[in-house]
C-alpha cells in the first residue's frame, strides 16, 4: 500500500511542478482574483449603501457570502475543464506517456496521479479566493458552521470536475475533444439540469379537475376574529374547471445533480423569526424542497380551516419535512467521477489490445 502512494504522489508532483513552471498558470490566477476582487468591491459597497439607507439595520451579509461561494464555484469549474481535460491525452499526443508507462508506475497510480494534480490545482483557486471569503463573513450574517460547511462542499465539487476531466482525458484520443466534453459535462450539471427540471414538470402534466370556493365578503353579516380571519363565512364555489397540472414533484431529483444545488442544501440555513431563509443558500435550498411537495390536485378552498401539520407552512417547515437534495446530489455525482476515472483507467492500461487509427503508441 506504502508503494501505492509513493507512485502516486509522485506523478503528482511532476504534475504540479509542471504546471507551477508556466506563465499562464499566474496569469489565470491573476485574473481569478482580479475578477474577485472587483465582485467583492461591488457586493461590499452594495452592502453598505443598503445599510445606510436602513439606518445601520441590514441583514444581508449572509448573501453577500453566498454570491461570493457561488461566484468562485462558477469561476473554479470553468478554469479547471481546461486544466485536467488533456492531462492524460496530451501526455499521448506528446509522446511522454509510453515513457511513463514502461516504469513501475501501474495505470491506477498514472491516472488517480493526474487526478489529484488537477485537484490540488483547482484548490489553489479555492485557497486565493479565502481572502475575499472571510471579508464576506466578516461582513455579518454567515454562521460559522456555514462557511465550513459550504467550503467543504465547493472542495467536493472541484475534485469531482477535476476527474471528469482526467476521465475523459483518458477516454478521448484528442485533447481537444476531451475539453470541449468536459465542459459540456459541467454545462448539463450546471445548466442543463435546470432546463430538464423545467421541462420534465411541464411535460409529466396531470390532468384534474378543480373546483375553486372563496369567501362571500360582501354577506353584510360576515363577522372576523381577532386575527382578522372569518367567522362562519358564506362560501361560493366556481363552476368545475378541468386543467393540468405541471407535476415538478415527479422530477425534482434532477436539481439535486446540479452542484450550485448541492452546496446551497448542504449548507446550514439561518432563519429569520418567520422561519424563512436569510441567506440566498436558503433561499435556493427552500426552492428546490418546495418542489418535492405534491401538487395541489384539489383547487383552492378559501373556506378550508387547516390544521397544524397538514401541509408545510414555511420554509423551514419544508426544508425539515422533506428529503436532503444534497445527499442524492453528492451520490450522482461520486457515480460519473467514479466512472470516468475507471473509464480511463481501463482505456489507458498498457499493454492496449486496441488502439485506434491514428493513434501514437510513444
Amino acid at each position: 500500500m506504502g508503494a501505492f502512494f509513493s507512485g502516486l504522489w509522485t506523478i503528482t508532483t511532476i504534475e504540479l511542478r509542471q504546471r507551477v513552471r508556466g506563465v499562464a498558470w499566474y496569469i489565470l490566477l491573476g485574473v481569478f482574483v482580479v475578477l474577485l476582487l472587483i465582485v467583492t468591491g461591488i457586493l461590499t459597497w452594495s452592502y453598505g449603501f443598503a445599510s445606510d439607507y436602513n439606518g445601520g439595520q441590514n441583514d444581508s451579509g449572509g448573501i453577500i457570502y453566498s454570491v461570493i461561494i457561488y461566484f468562485v464555484l462558477l469561476l473554479s469549474s470553468l478554469v479547471t475543464p481546461a486544466l485536467s481535460g488533456n492531462m492524460v491525452n496530451g501526455d499521448r499526443e506528446a509522446g511522454t506517456l509510453a515513457t511513463t508507462q514502461v516504469t513501475l508506475v501501474t495505470t491506477p497510480q498514472l491516472v488517480l496521479g493526474k487526478f489529484l494534480a488537477a485537484w490540488i490545482s483547482a484548490l489553489a483557486f479555492l485557497l486565493a479566493a479565502v481572502p475575499f471569503i472571510l471579508w464576506s463573513f466578516a461582513q455579518g450574517g454567515a454562521q460559522p458552521l456555514t462557511v465550513v460547511v459550504s467550503i467543504l462542499v465547493l472542495a467536493f465539487e472541484l475534485g469531482v470536475v477535476s476527474a471528469i476531466g482526467v476521465g475523459l482525458s483518458g477516454l478521448m484520443r484528442r485533447p481537444l475533444f476531451s475539453v470541449v466534453a468536459t465542459y459540456l459535462l459541467v454545462s448539463l450539471l450546471s445548466i442543463g439540469t435546470l432546463i430538464a427540471f423545467a421541462l420534465g414538470g411541464l411535460i409529466l402534466q396531470t390532468p384534474v379537475t378543480v373546483q375553486n370556493t372563496y369567501v362571500d365578503y360582501n354577506d353584510p353579516d360576515l363577522q372576523f376574529d381577532d386575527n382578522g380571519n372569518p367567522i362562519d363565512p358564506t362560501c361560493i364555489s366556481d363552476p368545475p374547471m378541468t386543467t393540468t397540472v405541471p407535476r415538478f414533484d415527479l422530477v425534482w431529483w434532477m436539481l439535486a445533480a446540479n452542484p450550485y444545488v448541492v452546496v446551497a442544501d448542504a449548507s446550514p440555513t439561518v432563519y429569520d423569526s418567520s422561519g424563512y431563509p436569510r441567506d440566498l443558500f436558503g433561499s435556493i435550498k427552500s426552492g428546490v424542497r418546495y418542489a418535492q411537495l405534491p401538487a395541489d390536485l384539489n383547487g383552492y378552498d378559501e373556506c378550508e380551516v387547516v390544521q397544524p401539520g397538514d401541509r408545510p407552512d414555511t420554509a423551514r417547515e419544508v426544508i425539515e419535512s422533506t428529503t436532503p437534495s444534497w445527499l442524492v446530489g453528492m451520490l450522482i455525482h461520486l457515480g460519473l467521477a467514479g466512472a470516468a476515472l475507471w473509464g480511463a483507467v481501463a482505456v489507458t492500461h498498457a499493454p492496449s489490445r486496441r488502439l485506434a487509427a491514428g493513434s501514437r503508441v510513444a
